[in-house]
């Protein structure tokens, strides 16, 4: 396989990992373990696949000042973008407001790569990646219902979500340009794991929830298959385009929790889901074109 193919199958990969995620991330919640503890227990799921990817490049930490910089600055976008969105959701607006609201997030990452790193695709590429962000935002959107009350300030806090998340995505990719993605990823696990007594304080009562198989323990192994998709992530970026990587998977990754909810529950997607889903796919299947046209196969070394 040519390498710069290797984005796709991360990319398909993570969409996958995070798809499954995505149906069953309350099931913990349900059984009395908050969501606050939930990044707890996802932080400790960081850390195997951070030592399993930093041991197969022998431990060759890069730990000069820009990698530091930039591989604690992706951790920290990241996580610190998570405990706002806690902070977020449910206390200030509900979910069917601020998911659509940042799953435009893809856009900063989009204007960054434009602007600074110069990336550049073909207008069917473009359709594309259009076509994703307006089907990460159906995808995420609920049926409104006008009497549930919010928060004014609920807009702001979104904004900064939408806002660490996308340029996260810009300072993995640009990061990889000058560091191995192995020593990005731990940088986020460390920086994933020194928030975890903010998400700690978080909580009310932490200590009366359900530490048991269905509580921390079913967090954990949920928790994993978030971590291992942002392993995967670093490397899709690694090898592609952040200006194709961002919009797919942000749109492919809500499909696959929408088909699989719906599997899981017997039930029909909403008409915005189900137009987000015709929509994701056509474009994931346009953005691989995309690619394809532009890193034609060639044999392997």
């Amino acid at each position: 396989m040519q390498t710069k193919r290797l984005w796709l199958a991360y990319a398909v990969i993570t969409m996958l990992a995070w798809g499954l995620w995505g149906a069953i991330i309350n099931l913990p919640e349900k059984n009395g373990f908050p969501e606050t503890l939930g990044y707890l227990a996802w932080s400790l799921t960081m850390i195997p696949p951070a030592a399993i990817a930093l041991g197969m490049v022998g431990w060759k930490l890069e730990y000069d000042s820009k990698s530091l910089a930039l591989g604690l600055a992706a951790g920290l976008l990241g996580a610190g973008g998570q405990l706002l969105l806690f902070q977020t959701v449910p206390a200030m607006a509900p979910g069917y407001l601020v998911f659509p609201f940042i799953a435009l997030s893809p856009l900063v990452t989009i204007v960054l790569a434009a602007l600074i790193s110069r990336e550049r695709v073909q207008l069917l590429g473009w359709i594309g990646v259009a076509m994703a962000i307006v089907a990460g935002v159906l995808l995420n959107m609920g049926d409104v219902d006008p009497t549930v009350e919010r928060h004014a300030a609920w807009a702001l806090f979104a904004m900064g979500v939408l806002l660490a998340w996308g340029i996260q995505g810009y300072v993995i990719s640009f990061a990889n340009n000058t560091m191995k993605a192995e020593s990005i990823f731990f940088y986020m696990a460390i920086t994933a794991v020194v928030l975890a007594p903010v998400a700690w304080l978080m909580t009310e009562k932490p200590l009366e929830a359900n530490w048991g198989g269905s509580g921390f323990w079913l967090s954990v192994a949920i928790g994993f298959l978030n971590s291992i998709g942002a392993l995967l992530l670093v490397y899709a970026y690694r090898y592609g385009k952040a200006i194709i990587v961002s919009p797919l998977i942000n749109a492919g990754a809500p499909v696959i929790t929408a088909l699989l909810s719906m599997v899981l529950s017997r039930a029909w997607p909403s008409a915005a889901a189900a137009v987000g889903i015709v929509l994701a796919i056509v474009a994931a299947i346009l953005m691989a074109i995309e690619e394809e046209e532009e890193h034609p196969a060639t044999e392997a070394a």
